[in-house]
């Protein structure tokens, strides 16, 4: 039985892309951006701090790391929890040791079971991003609009008393998101998301009730993905690191064209005993570089690149 004609029929198809979420942009045709005290390096870090369910369904979509044994799944679930409990005290010291503020990324869900973890990353006045409500509440096509919603307002609602400022930014769980996501995200006042790794600077995204800042959350050197999925070593993955802010460093003094380094970390990975001196080693790399490298909050690196709307 073939496919109804339906199926195949889209109307947003036609020569060059298949859609009107942003202007096609290459990097290298672009006005340069600058950044504050002509340095021309932007860093952002942000730490995912995040709750996944010992019972999880996978509903829609299961997000890498989530529960993979039958239920009660104790090993991988202690793994994660270690990052709440032990793992993220490394993380904030060590960059505490070294000068850099971060940003944190965090489900609904912590909120409601370590409010005093919370607490203390408000302490560090590091800007709050909201994480989704867990990582088994994975915004897919799977999900209808209005669960979808209800996921992102109990999220910002569960956050919004810890924040030290308005919560203005996004990361998906699992960066996933259904066709809906950003239309939901604008609704509800937030003014950038960084889903969407297809750049190395920020952009305009389109949205029906007006238009997002997407700034993307570098994924090639994410702590998870490098050593999690791709298997290397930590000490590669600290090489990784290096490596893209040497390169950017020399790339934008050579084109006189802003750059920016985005670094995601997540305790339950980096903040192990056996990893830790790796993310130490990027912040003293960093750090011996630091009269050409601005180290920012997501939203002020948005102020200098792209206007944010709301903000």
């Amino acid at each position: 039985m073939s496919l109804d004609r339906g199926h195949l029929e889209y109307p947003m198809r036609r020569h060059g892309m298949d859609h009107d979420r942003y202007a096609w942009s290459m990097l290298a045709g672009r006005a340069p951006i600058r950044w504050p005290g002509e340095r021309p390096l932007a860093l952002w870090i942000n730490v995912s701090v995040e709750h996944f369910p010992l019972d999880a369904t996978g509903e829609g979509v299961k997000a890498h790391g989530s529960m993979t044994m039958p239920y009660p799944d104790l090993r991988h679930y202690t793994l994660r929890d270690h990052g709440n409990r032990v793992g993220i005290f490394r993380v904030l010291k060590a960059l505490a040791t070294y000068g850099f503020a971060a940003s944190f990324a965090v489900n609904g869900e912590v909120a409601q079971r370590y409010p005093a973890l919370l607490r203390r990353l408000a302490a560090t006045g590091g800007e709050f991003l909201g994480h989704g409500w867990n990582m088994d509440r994975v915004h897919s096509g799977a999900i209808d609009a209005a669960r979808e919603a209800r996921w992102i307002d109990d999220t910002l609602a569960a956050l919004a008393p810890f924040a030290p400022t308005p919560i203005t930014g996004w990361l998906s769980p699992a960066r996933s998101q259904s066709a809906l996501t950003p239309e939901l995200l604008r609704e509800r006042g937030i003014a950038w998301c960084a889903d969407w790794v297809n750049d190395e600077l920020p952009y305009r995204f389109e949205t029906r009730h007006g238009p997002l800042a997407m700034l993307p959350l570098s994924y090639e050197l994410e702590d998870r993905f490098v050593i999690g999925e791709n298997l290397h070593a930590e000490s590669e993955w600290a090489d990784q690191c290096c490596d893209a802010a040497d390169f950017l460093l020399a790339e934008s003094e050579r084109t006189g064209a802003g750059r920016l380094l985005s670094l995601s970390l997540h305790p339950w990975v980096i903040g192990q005993p056996h990893r830790i001196g790796h993310l130490e080693r990027v912040l003293a790399h960093l750090a011996a570089r630091r009269d050409r490298i601005w180290n920012a909050a997501p939203s002020a690196i948005l102020a200098h690149a792209v206007p944010v709307p709301g903000a």
